[in-house]
């Protein structure tokens, strides 16, 4: 089993923790928990892979639908506690996005992508399971409001397409990448930072 495997599979369980979580809150069904998990943890991927014209992995490798199964089934019997270190999922979803932004980066590079595609990529497929999740609970996504969020994921695509080229080990090269994005995701939580807004002028102060 490869690093990348590994943090892989690791972010899917993660991601599923956060989607079930948020079904939990709003009071949906165990299925329906299960079918949000679902769809967090593997949105960005799968739509990454169609981009790179590949089948989406977890079609053909059964570990990832245990790691989905097992996320829920933790969301389930540790509801309370994991609610008290991560009221708004903070926590679950910036550790997932860290993790789906070195996977999507790294493979992205793997199948031949351009080095700022594979940036892209990297940040298409950690935040796009996120966004899923929102619409499906009717909440704007985390992308879409005044927090830093995709930029994160920007900034530890970058670092790792720099270390790779750079020769720094993949596992090494992964888990700084990876803690960039939660650092700078965490952080801008803690002191309510974002980026700045163009503000548009309206007719009566022209």
């Amino acid at each position: 089993m490869t690093i990348i495997y590994a943090i892989d599979l690791l972010g899917t369980m993660v991601f599923a923790i956060s989607g079930a979580m948020a079904g939990h809150r709003k009071g949906i069904d165990i299925f329906g928990a299960t079918f949000m998990a679902f769809v967090t943890a593997i949105g960005g991927g799968s739509l990454r892979d169609v981009f790179l014209n590949i089948r989406p992995v977890w079609v053909e490798d059964g570990n990832y639908m245990l790691a989905i199964f097992l996320g829920v089934f933790i969301s389930v019997i540790a509801n309370k506690q994991l609610y008290s270190l991560a009221k708004t999922l903070t926590l679950f979803d910036a550790i997932g996005i860290g993790f789906f932004t070195v996977v999507g980066t790294e493979k992205s590079l793997d199948f031949g992508s351009s080095e700022m595609a594979a940036i892209m990529l990297g940040m298409f497929s950690a935040s796009m399971g996120g966004v899923i999740r929102d619409v499906l609970i009717n909440e704007t996504p985390l992308i879409l409001r005044k927090e830093i969020y995709a930029s994160a994921c920007l900034s530890g695509a970058l670092l790792f397409v720099l270390l790779h080229y750079w020769g720094v080990d993949n596992g090494w090269n992964a888990f700084l990448s990876a803690t960039l994005v939660f650092l700078i995701r965490i952080v801008s939580v803690r002191f309510n930072l974002s980026l700045p807004v163009v503000e548009m002028k309206k007719d009566s102060d022209l």
